[in-house]
C-alpha cells in the first residue's frame, strides 16, 4: 500500500462531520485539511496526534466578541483574549467594533487588523460600526471587508454610538441591502427603554433590572427592523436574542421568507432571572436575562434548527468595574473560553432526548456551521472538509470540571460560571494545522485576519435556520 506522506495525521478520531460522526483520521498538508482517513486507512506524518478515541470538531468560530483592543487593554487584551479562545476550542473570532476609537471606517478596519496583527492565538475578522450621521462612511466599503455592520439601536457605555433616527436607519438598511452586505443588530428600541428609565428610575440592582430594560424594548426592535428588511430585502442577523416574543417573531420572519437570522448567547441559555441574581453586577448585561419561559423557548429554537448560531459576546470588564454600585457598573461578562463546555452542558440538561453524537453534531452546527455559512467564512472555515483550513479541536466531552478563577485565561480575571461545574473540556486546538494548545500548554501567536466571501451565501439569501438539520 502507498504511503501518502502529511504534515499532521490526527489519528483515532471520532470526526464530526456535517450530519453523522465518521470514525477515522485528518490528514493535514501545508495548513488545510488534504484527506479524511478511514478508520483502518495507513499514512504517513511529521507528527501524529492520537485522539485515543475522542470526538474531533472543525475549530470553532465566535462570531460575537469584544477582544477590547484598542482603547480599552485595562478590561482586557487581544493576546489575552485570544489565549481564552483558543483554549476553549475558538479557532476564529469577529470582534465588535465598538473600541476606541470607533471601527467605523475601512481606514480604521485596516488599522485594528495591523494592530492586533503577532499578538493572536485564533484567526480573525471584524464586525464594522457606524457613527450617527456618518453613515455615509458605508459607501466605501465593500462585501468582504468586515463580516457585517453593526447597528446597535440602544447602547451603553462602551457603546453610545446608537443608530435610532428614522431616516437614517432606512438609508444604512438600503445601502446594505445593494452592496449585498450583512447587517448585524444589538436590537433594543432605544426610545422604548428610555420610557422606562424615565418613568421607573435606574435600577438599584438585579431584581429590578429587567423591569427597567424590559423585553418590550426588543421585541419592538425586531418588529421596527422587519419592516425595514421588507422594504429593502436587507439580510439580516439579529445578535443576543433574549425573550420568547423574539424568536417567535424570527422564526415566523424566516419561515416567510425574509433573509434574517439570529443568535443567542451561551449565558441567555444558562442563566435565567433568579439563578442569576446571586452574580449580582456580573450578571448586568445588555439586553437583560430574562426569565425561565424564555430561555426555554431559546433551548426549543436549538431543537426546531432555527437558531443560526450561539456567541459569547464576550465582554469583558475588570474586576474593579464590576465592583461598583450596580447604577455605575458597566454591562458585560467574559465568556469565549467557556462557550463550547456551557452549550454542552446544557444540551445535556435542557434537550435530553439527544444522543451524545447528536449533542456533538449540534454543537458544531451552533457553533462553526451556522457563523461561517452566515459569516462568509465558509469557504476556510466551519467544518471538516478537505481543502478546508485545518483547524480542529479535540475534546473529552464527558470531562466534568468546576469553573475556578484560576483557570480563567481572560485578563479581566473572572467569569461568570465561577463554582459552576460544566461537562467538556478542550484538550487540543489545532489552527491552520499548527497546534496552538495543547492540555494548558500554548504554541506560537499565528492567528491572521481571514478574508472572508464577498458574496452572501445563497441559503441565508431565502431563509433562516441550522445548515444541516432539525434535531427534534
Amino acid at each position: 500500500m502507498s504511503r501518502a506522506s502529511y504534515d499532521l495525521i490526527v489519528a483515532n478520531a471520532r470526526i464530526v462531520y456535517r450530519d453523522c460522526i465518521l470514525l477515522g483520521g485528518i490528514a493535514v498538508r501545508e495548513g488545510r485539511i488534504a484527506k479524511l482517513l478511514q478508520r483502518d486507512e495507513e499514512a504517513a506524518a511529521n507528527r501524529i496526534i492520537d485522539a485515543e478515541g475522542r470526538y474531533v470538531l472543525p475549530g470553532l468560530i465566535d462570531s460575537h466578541v469584544h477582544f477590547r483592543t484598542p482603547g480599552y487593554e485595562h478590561k482586557e487584551n487581544w493576546h489575552s483574549a485570544s489565549k481564552a479562545a483558543a483554549a476553549g476550542g475558538v479557532t476564529t473570532v469577529l470582534d465588535m467594533p465598538n473600541t476606541n476609537p470607533y471601527t467605523d471606517t475601512v481606514d480604521r478596519l485596516r488599522q485594528k487588523a495591523a494592530l492586533v496583527h503577532g499578538q493572536s492565538y485564533v484567526d480573525y475578522g471584524f464586525h464594522i460600526g457606524v457613527v450617527p450621521g456618518k453613515a455615509g462612511a458605508l459607501q466605501a466599503l465593500s462585501r468582504g471587508e468586515a463580516a457585517s455592520i453593526k447597528l446597535f439601536l440602544t447602547g451603553h457605555r462602551t457603546a453610545k454610538h446608537i443608530i435610532d433616527d428614522e431616516v437614517e436607519l432606512d438609508y444604512i438598511f438600503r445601502l446594505a441591502a445593494d452592496k449585498g452586505i450583512l447587517l448585524t443588530l444589538h436590537a433594543e428600541d432605544d426610545f422604548v427603554l428610555r420610557l422606562f428609565r424615565q418613568t421607573r428610575g435606574e435600577p438599584s440592582g438585579l431584581t429590578e433590572y429587567e423591569a427597567v430594560y424590559p423585553r418590550i424594548g426588543a421585541i419592538a426592535a425586531v418588529a421596527r427592523a422587519l419592516r425595514l428588511v421588507r422594504k429593502h430585502g436587507t439580510s439580516v442577523h439579529v445578535l443576543h436574542v433574549s425573550s420568547a416574543e423574539e424568536a417567535d417573531l424570527l422564526d415566523a420572519a424566516a419561515a416567510s421568507g425574509y433573509p434574517v437570522t439570529y443568535e443567542t448567547t451561551a449565558h441567555q441559555l444558562w442563566f435565567d432571572h433568579a439563578s442569576a441574581e446571586p452574580l449580582g453586577t456580573r450578571a448586568k448585561l445588555s439586553p437583560a436575562i430574562r426569565e425561565p419561559r424564555d430561555r426555554d423557548r431559546l433551548w426549543q429554537s436549538i431543537a426546531r434548527g432555527t437558531l443560526t448560531s450561539v456567541g459569547s459576546d464576550h465582554a469583558p470588564h475588570s474586576i474593579v468595574e464590576k465592583s461598583f454600585s450596580f447604577h455605575d457598573a458597566p454591562p458585560g461578562l467574559p465568556g469565549v473560553q467557556e462557550l463550547l463546555p456551557a452549550l454542552l452542558t446544557g444540551l445535556k440538561r435542557h434537550l435530553p432526548s439527544l444522543t451524545r453524537d447528536e449533542r456533538l453534531l449540534a454543537a458544531v452546527g451552533l457553533l462553526a456551521a451556522g457563523p461561517a455559512l452566515r459569516f462568509g467564512l465558509d469557504h476556510r472555515k466551519g467544518s471538516i472538509e478537505a481543502g478546508l483550513d485545518a483547524d480542529l479541536l479535540i475534546v473529552d466531552d464527558e470531562k466534568k470540571w468546576e469553573v475556578t478563577r484560576d483557570r480563567v485565561l481572560s485578563g479581566s480575571g473572572w467569569s461568570a460560571y465561577e463554582g459552576l461545574e460544566l461537562e467538556g473540556e478542550v484538550l487540543v486546538t489545532i489552527l491552520r494545522g499548527q497546534v496552538v494548545y495543547d492540555k494548558g500548554e500554548f504554541g506560537e501567536e499565528i492567528g491572521e485576519r481571514i478574508p472572508l466571501r464577498r458574496e452572501l451565501p445563497d441559503a441565508f439569501q431565502r431563509t433562516a435556520g441550522s445548515p444541516y438539520r432539525v434535531l427534534a
